[in-house]
């Protein structure tokens, strides 16, 4: 007498295709994020010159567009492809993946409480090196002027950080019309002009340091984004929570797809 054993382990649609349309925002968002960068590129002619990305010592804003659209392209697709043709590398690829971006994400929230002062050391650092390349590129100089304007505030620590920069710097040898003065973002906006005054930073750390809270922002965008995160500390969390828990749930149907793939391999090979 012959025994068939038969096994009723299968894959669940549910959790395929739910995984599949986690994934499909993942990837269009990513798909979005390599289009908006390649196009701001060309704009300033980075594809047909390379050497442009190099040319730049601070932070160039569509570099990390292009990262974060890769990331996303690279995780939507593993997991879009592993989802419907159950394909266990991949989507074993796209889990562990999820899994290292949340731990990063957590360990980067853990070491930024622990040591506060090396944080705001490098934020110092960093926003210096942008100060100083602020004329050298337009996504660049629109992202400090939108930082200042938001938060009024003006340089990392206040206006004399802007000496860093060779147009605005106050050295003698200077030729720069800007000299001595500040870009147009840290200026206190007049509520009576429609039209922006570019020109309204000009000469003005000529002037005694008692007269520029008549004219610009004093504050340093470092104070500034501080304040900003103490005020809204439960936002912030919120956000944490809410993108952690959206990758827990991604690692949860990945791992259980998974499962039920090998569960169904292993029925088959009886």
């Amino acid at each position: 007498m012959h025994y068939y054993r038969y096994s009723n382990a299968e894959v669940s649609c549910w959790y395929k295709y739910l995984l599949f349309s986690y994934n499909i925002v993942f990837w269009l968002a990513g798909v979005a994020f390599l289009a908006a960068g390649l196009w701001a590129w060309s704009e300033k002619g980075v594809l047909v010159d390379l050497t442009k990305v190099t040319g730049l010592h601070g932070l160039d804003p569509v570099v990390l567009i292009l990262v974060v659209g890769i990331v996303m392209f690279t995780l939507g697709f593993a997991g879009c492809v592993g989802a419907l043709r159950e394909n266990i590398c991949l989507l074993k690829f796209f889990c562990g993946a999820i899994v290292f971006i949340f731990l990063l994400e957590l360990a980067v929230a853990v070491l930024a409480f622990l040591f506060q002062d090396w944080v705001r050391d490098r934020v110092k650092e960093f926003f210096e090196n942008n100060i100083k390349s602020y004329r050298d590129d337009i996504d660049l100089q629109n992202l400090i002027d939108s930082l200042q304007k938001i938060n009024h505030c003006c340089g990392a620590q206040g206006p004399d950080d802007w000496d860093f920069n060779i147009y605005f710097n106050c050295s003698s040898e200077s030729k720069s019309r800007e000299k001595c003065g500040v870009p147009f973002s840290c200026c206190i906006p007049d509520p009576a002009q429609k039209v922006v005054n570019t020109q309204c930073g000009y000469d003005v750390r000529k002037k005694s340091k008692n007269q520029w809270d008549d004219h610009i922002f004093v504050k340093g965008c470092i104070l500034a984004l501080e304040a900003w995160l103490t005020r809204n500390i439960y936002i912030v969390a919120g956000v944490f929570i809410a993108v952690s828990l959206l990758q827990i749930f991604g690692i949860f149907l990945a791992r259980t797809l998974i499962s039920d793939i090998e569960a169904v391999k292993a029925g088959n090979a009886f």
